[in-house]
């Protein structure tokens, strides 16, 4: 199983970036996908989970109302709007065997390399 994330890049505040996540090895339709990020000396923090096409979505209160995240059966995206530079980070996308909402890393058993996200001021 392989997540190859995507989209990442530099961008000025106010800006916007979509990032996608390519799963490949198995389906994960009904499983939970999501996004996480982490920027240098922090943890490694959820952004948003959905648990399956047209299932629950949550988002991290960070980016409610500027970040959104949608999938199709085995591609993970996120819709970055309205970027701030706190949002500048490394993006991870991860996958969930299990089905059902998943909002900690270790509920997530694959994980893409990660994409850069800078945001500049």
């Amino acid at each position: 199983v392989q997540l190859q994330a995507s989209g990442g890049g530099l961008v000025q505040a106010g800006g916007s970036l979509r990032l996608s996540c390519a799963a490949s090895g198995r389906t994960f339709g009904r499983s939970a996908m999501g996004w996480f990020r982490q920027s240098p000396g922090k943890e490694r923090e959820l952004v948003a989970t959905i648990n399956w096409i047209g299932g629950s979505i949550r988002y991290a209160d960070s980016v409610k109302g500027r970040f959104t995240i949608s999938r199709d059966m085995n591609t993970l995206y996120l819709q970055m709007n309205s970027l701030k530079p706190e949002d500048t980070a490394v993006y991870y996308c991860a996958a969930a065997l299990a089905v059902g909402t998943a909002t900690t890393m270790r509920q997530y058993d694959y994980w893409g390399q990660g994409t850069q996200v800078t945001v500049s001021s």
